[in-house]
C-alpha cells in the first residue's frame, strides 16, 4: 500500500466489488423485507438480525482503518487517529445493541455515514480508489435499509 497522502491506486479485486461487497447487502435486504413481510414473530426475529448484523458489519469497517494504521499506510493521517478511527466503530455498535430498535438503528445509521464521511476527506489516504467508490454505494444501501427500518420501527411503535 502506499504511504504518502495520495488514497492507493491498487484496484481492488473483482471478487471484492461484485461478489463480496454485494454479497454483503444480502443479510440487510433479506431481513429488512422479513421485517415488513414475515408474520409479527419473524419480524421482531428480523429486526434483531438486521440490528446485530448492522452492528458487526460496522465494526468490521472500523478494522479497515485499523489495519492502515498498522501498516503505515495512512499517508498524511496521523497513525494515532487512524486508530482511533478503527476502534470507533466498535465504540458505537455494541452500546447501540442495548438502547430501543429505532435508536440503535439510528446509531447505527450515524455510524455508517460518519465513516464514510471520514473516508471521503482526511480518511482517504491509503484506500483504493475503487474501494472507495465501492464503500459509497454500499453505504448508500446500507443507510437507506436503516432508514426504512426505523419507518418501519415507527410504524410499529
Amino acid at each position: 500500500m502506499s504511504t504518502d497522502s495520495a488514497p492507493c491506486a491498487r484496484q481492488l479485486p473483482r471478487v471484492a466489488t461484485v461478489g463480496l461487497g454485494v454479497a454483503g447487502l444480502g443479510p440487510f435486504l433479506a431481513t429488512l423485507a422479513a421485517a415488513f413481510l414475515a408474520p409479527p414473530p419473524g419480524q421482531a426475529l428480523a429486526i434483531e438480525a438486521f440490528l446485530a448484523y448492522g452492528s458487526v458489519i460496522l465494526s468490521f469497517l472500523g478494522g479497515v482503518h485499523w489495519g492502515l494504521a498498522l501498516v503505515g499506510a495512512g499517508g498524511s493521517e496521523p497513525a494515532g487517529r487512524r486508530l482511533v478511527v478503527g476502534v470507533l466503530p466498535s465504540l458505537i455498535a455494541w452500546p447501540a445493541l442495548l438502547l430501543d430498535p429505532p435508536a440503535t438503528a439510528a446509531m447505527l445509521l450515524t455510524g455508517f455515514v460518519a465513516l464514510r464521511l471520514y473516508e471521503a476527506g482526511p480518511g482517504a489516504a491509503g484506500l483504493p480508489s475503487d474501494y472507495r467508490r465501492l464503500r459509497t454505494r454500499l453505504t448508500a444501501v446500507v443507510a437507506a435499509c436503516h432508514l426504512a427500518l426505523i419507518a418501519r420501527l415507527l410504524l410499529l411503535a
